[in-house]
C-alpha cells in the first residue's frame, strides 16, 4: 500500500466518523425538541393563595386547578400532585394562573407567627413588669384573659373600676423568664408578650394598656369555664361578702 492510498484510507474513515458524529447530534437535537414540545399536567392556582394558608386549606378550599402545559414551559419545582402540599404553609403570595411550585410553601415555622393569623386575628405586642404579663410562668401556646382597672369616667377623682376586658386570647410569645434577663443585666420591666386577638377585641387591649392598668390572667389548659360578667369598684367590692 502506497503513502497516498494510506492518506485517503484514513480521510475516508474521518469522513465517515463526522457524518456518524452529525446523525447522532440531529437524532438526539430532534428528540430534545419532541420532548420540549410533548404535554405534562401541572398545578396552577385557580385563586389568588394568601401567604400563610396551609397546605390542606389549598386543597380543601379549591384552591388548585389542573392544567397541560408544553414540557418546555413548565417552571422549576413545579408541582403535579396536591399530596405535595401536605404538612406545608404558603410562604408568599400565589396569584391566579401561576403554577404551583414547591419554591413558595415551606414548614409552618418559616412564616412565624405569621402562620397563626387568619381571617380578623391579629398580633399584638404588649409590654409591662413581670408580674403584670405573669413573666416565667407564662408559655407559648398558653391561652389567657386580660383584666384592666380604671377610672370612670375618666377624671382625677372618679371611681376606680375593674373588669376582664377580654378573655381566651392565645399566647404567641410569653415575656422573658425573669431569671434570665435579671443575669443578662436587662431593667425588670422591660418585658413584653405578643398576643393573639381579634382586630375588636385589639381595641380594648390597647385601650387598657394606655390609659388604665392590666394583668394577664392565666388559663387553665382545658376545660376552662367563665363567670359572668361584672364591673367592680369600691362599692361592689365593700358590698361583697
Amino acid at each position: 500500500m502506497t503513502y497516498r492510498v494510506k492518506n485517503i484510507g484514513i480521510a475516508v474513515v474521518l469522513a465517515a466518523f463526522a457524518g456518524l458524529l452529525t446523525i447522532f447530534y440531529v437524532a438526539n437535537y430532534k428528540r430534545h425538541v419532541q420532548h420540549g414540545e410533548s404535554n405534562v399536567s401541572v398545578l396552577v392556582a385557580a385563586r389568588d393563595i394568601p401567604a400563610g394558608t396551609t397546605g390542606s386549606e389549598v386543597v380543601g378550599g379549591h384552591y388548585l386547578k389542573t392544567e397541560t402545559v408544553p414540557h418546555r414551559t413548565v417552571v422549576p419545582g413545579a408541582i403535579s400532585k396536591s399530596d405535595q402540599l401536605n404538612n406545608l404553609v404558603a410562604t408568599q403570595q400565589i396569584y391566579r394562573g401561576e403554577q404551583v411550585t414547591a419554591l413558595r410553601f415551606g414548614n409552618a415555622t418559616e412564616l412565624g407567627i405569621r402562620a397563626q393569623l387568619k381571617g380578623n386575628e391579629r398580633a399584638l405586642q404588649l409590654s409591662g413588669d413581670a408580674n403584670e404579663l405573669l413573666a416565667g410562668t407564662l408559655k407559648d401556646g398558653d391561652h389567657i384573659d386580660v383584666l384592666v382597672t380604671w377610672q370612670h369616667p375618666e377624671c382625677s377623682t372618679c371611681t376606680h373600676v375593674s373588669k376582664v376586658i377580654v378573655r381566651n386570647l392565645l399566647v404567641l410569645k410569653a415575656a422573658a423568664d425573669p431569671a434570665t434577663t435579671a443575669k443578662l443585666g436587662g431593667p425588670q420591666d422591660a418585658f413584653s408578650v405578643q398576643l393573639r386577638a381579634t382586630d375588636s377585641q385589639m381595641q380594648k387591649l390597647y385601650w387598657g394598656r394606655k390609659w388604665g392598668a392590666l394583668s394577664l390572667l392565666l388559663r387553665p389548659p382545658s376545660n376552662a369555664t367563665n363567670s359572668p360578667r361584672s364591673v367592680d369598684d369600691s362599692d361592689t367590692l365593700y358590698r361583697t361578702r
